[in-house]
């Protein structure tokens, strides 16, 4: 299933900004202008973020009339639906990461964290995310301004997540994971520890049901199941895996025969589901469970849902929905005013960040790419003077979920009421279609090359 994914932008410090202008020239002056960047006609472009939508709109943007910039703390993309396989080594990262800078020369791009928004002056503020000058300020002006900044992971005020999880958002995350992994099993090979800390140690607790986390679980057993297995056998009996979420079910967004059916997969593999289940407290070795009190983990992933992005949240003069505190829009993807309900012209949001009013979606990746495909049309037809009427149209294509073993489930009953599978064909379905989906013909060519070798010669088990 496409998954949305997060840009992190961090809360906004109390300090006095530094003023960095380009092109030397004045507030006063940048003030009065109708196009304050004149070197193209249409006037610079702000995208923040460089998640699923930021990515997409600023590669369909007409960047012969618009000065695009982008300004985001990493500058890559990552392809998040096959996040959770490079976690285990079945793909290595570089096959699912595309450099911003790498895509066009015509793009600018600023590795920074967004501090804040001045929707008066049209101005951002940003602090550089650098080693060499890490906090150096500046601000930039738009013209039109894009906020795809994404959102974090919901802990739900969990004590100890953020301390002793681990999220799987990025690249990096899955980078602590596969690390985390091979220390455990390395851990319990070690001379003189007891039964009891083996099975501790290896005991690998996945809290959240949904696509994530059903995707990362089935990625970890493989990689148990036929990797570790043969290097150490002996530590076999002492691991085990078990899923966490409070809804009744797995998968609770697919159809109920698909959730049946992946469910008895998991219990078959002996990979355990506590549904209905509430995590109280999270301590470095330990978790405390509602319905079981104590309960020893090795390594913890914490799959649970969206929160607020704290640059949404310190935006003041913006609508925002009730329930999801998302920053709410037009059905032109324009950003509403708190007081009004009027859209500001030239500020539009997307992706997880953001959602429709009175049309709610959900935070996935195919809703942000949709949606930036829609706004570079709007934007693109700006240029020629035509005008837009058409508001945005969410086309569902369906959900995918890997569940293990050369067996996913594909529900996209959205499109026709029996298009429903699960098993080895919907894994070639689930396999094909997102390396059909992968962006760059580079790494159309790596992600099969992966796969094969994995096949062949089994993952990389080098923890560095």
């Amino acid at each position: 299933m496409l998954k949305s994914l997060q840009v992190a932008i961090r809360s906004p410090p109390l300090r006095t900004n530094t003023l960095l202008f380009s092109q030397g020239r004045s507030l006063a002056h940048m003030a009065k202008s109708k196009t304050r960047t004149l070197g193209k006609s249409q006037g610079r472009v702000i995208i923040l973020g460089s998640g699923w939508a930021g990515y997409q709109l600023f590669r369909k943007l007409n960047k012969n009339d618009y000065d695009v910039t982008v300004v985001s703390p990493r500058n890559y993309f990552v392809f998040t639906p096959l996040l959770a396989s490079t976690a285990v080594g079945t793909l290595e990262f570089r096959g699912i990461v595309e450099p911003i800078r790498g895509y066009s020369k015509d793009v600018d791009y600023h590795q920074a964290w967004v501090d804040g928004i001045d929707l008066k002056r049209q101005v951002i503020r940003c602090s550089s995310n650098m080693d060499d000058n890490n906090g150096q300020e500046f601000e930039l002006d738009y013209d039109k301004l894009v906020i795809s900044v994404g959102a974090y992971s919901n802990t739900f005020n969990t004590p100890g997540v953020k301390e002793h999880g681990i999220f799987l958002k990025d690249i990096s995350d899955a980078k602590k994971i596969r690390s985390r992994v091979l220390e455990c099993f390395e851990y319990a090979a070690q001379p003189g520890v007891s039964d009891a800390e083996k099975a501790a140690k290896l005991s690998f607790t996945v809290v959240g049901g949904g696509p994530t986390g059903v995707e990362f679980s089935s990625e970890l057993y493989d990689f148990i199941s036929e990797d570790l297995s043969r290097l150490y056998p002996q530590l076999m009996d002492h691991t085990r895996m078990t899923v966490y979420d409070v809804g009744p079910s797995i998968l609770n967004s697919f159809d109920s025969k698909l959730s049946d059916y992946a469910t008895k997969k998991f219990n078959r593999r002996g990979i355990q589901i506590k549904t209905g289940h509430h995590v109280e407290r999270v301590e470095k070795d330990y978790l405390v469970i509602k319905e079981e009190g104590k309960v020893p983990y090795g390594m913890l992933v914490w799959s649970t849902g969206l929160m607020q992005n704290p640059l949404v949240e310190s935006l003041q003069d913006v609508a925002k929905d009730e329930r999801s505190h998302r920053i709410l829009t037009n059905d032109k993807l324009q950003v509403l005013d708190n007081q009004d309900r009027e859209p500001y012209p030239n500020v539009y949001a997307l992706g997880d960040c953001a959602t429709i009013l009175d049309h709610d979606l959900p935070a996935t990746a195919q809703v942000a790419n949709q949606k930036a495909i829609y706004l570079s049309k709007v934007l693109n037809n700006q240029i020629k003077g035509k005008v837009t009427d058409e508001g945005f149209n969410f086309k569902n294509m369906g959900s995918m979920a890997y569940i293990g073993k050369w067996r996913a489930v594909v529900d996209m009953s959205a499109v026709h009421e029996k298009a429903t599978e699960g098993g080895f064909l919907a894994w070639l379905f689930w396999r094909s279609a997102y390396l059909s989906m992968s962006v760059s013909t580079r790494n159309k060519m790596l992600i099969p090359m992966y796969w094969f070798l994995t096949y062949v010669t089994g993952r990389d088990v080098s923890r560095i």
